[in-house]
């Protein structure tokens, strides 16, 4: 596969439940680098359990900016806590951060609920595209005491209605949000996704029969996943050149980029 890969979806720090490996931004970087992607979208595993986010995003953002370049950092925002416009504002301001990253189902609140409106209206008043967080861990290896299920996306196309400017990347999303309603998010909210939970054979090329090529990113969900994965998964997908392009960087560039 020639070309570069932009990865939408990598986190940094320590998963709460085990040791991973690349767990370390120099080993993730070393694996990323070695697989052909040239740039990864981070955030961070602390953000799901910590509450001092600031100092979360405070770390995520050090850490990325010593990567010359290669991560880019998307900070948390957790609406269930005090002054998180606060974090939010730093996030666009002080860190310079293209995006924001969300997750409900591990902070306590539902996409009905009003607060992940006003969230995304500050975000998209301060031009942030807004990573929304799906799920994380496969449910069959969830600890006990930390079971924590998908996010229902139900409830999102009636609140990009009232937020038509909105731009919104959901991670992990393929194997448990219905089809018919991802396309929908597509095609009517001009919602992306992305290929880390894809399965099956072909299963990128099914996924574009259902969600429109423009709306679909390479992401691998390293650590957490194996990376390597994500580009076998495009290689046996047999997609055509131009497909492969718009995945893997075209796509991304012009999410970062709205003309």
């Amino acid at each position: 596969m020639s070309g570069q890969i932009i990865d939408v979806n990598a986190s940094l720090s320590r998963w709460p439940l085990r040791r991973l490996a690349w767990d370390e931004p120099a080993a993730l970087v070393a694996e990323l680098r070695g697989l052909g992607i040239t740039q990864a979208w981070c955030g961070s595993f602390d953000a799901l359990l910590h509450k001092d986010i600031e100092g979360v995003n405070a770390r995520l953002a050090e850490a990325c900016a010593a990567s010359d370049g290669f991560l880019l950092p998307f900070g948390a925002v957790n609406p269930m806590l005090p002054d998180w416009e606060e974090d939010l504002r730093r996030c666009a301001e002080l860190y310079q951060m293209p995006g924001i990253r969300l997750h409900p189902n591990y902070h306590g609140y539902t996409l009905e609920q009003p607060v992940l409106a006003e969230v995304l209206r500050q975000a998209t008043a301060r031009k942030l595209l807004v990573q929304l967080t799906v799920t994380l861990e496969d449910e069959r290896m969830m600890h006990p005491l930390l079971r924590v299920p998908p996010v229902d996306c139900a409830p999102l196309p009636g609140v990009l209605t009232s937020i038509p400017d909105a731009q919104v990347l959901l991670l992990n999303a393929v194997r448990t949000v219905p089809r018919d309603l991802l396309r929908r998010l597509a095609v009517e909210h001009g919602v992306y996704c992305e290929i880390a939970t894809v399965e099956g054979l072909g299963g990128v090329a099914n996924l574009l029969e259902d969600v429109p090529l423009e709306q679909v990113l390479f992401g691998s969900h390293a650590p957490l996943f194996y990376p390597v994965a994500a580009v076998l998964k495009l290689k046996e997908s047999a997609l055509a050149e131009a497909q492969l392009a718009a995945v893997t960087m075209d796509n991304a560039r012009r999410l970062l980029n709205p003309q």
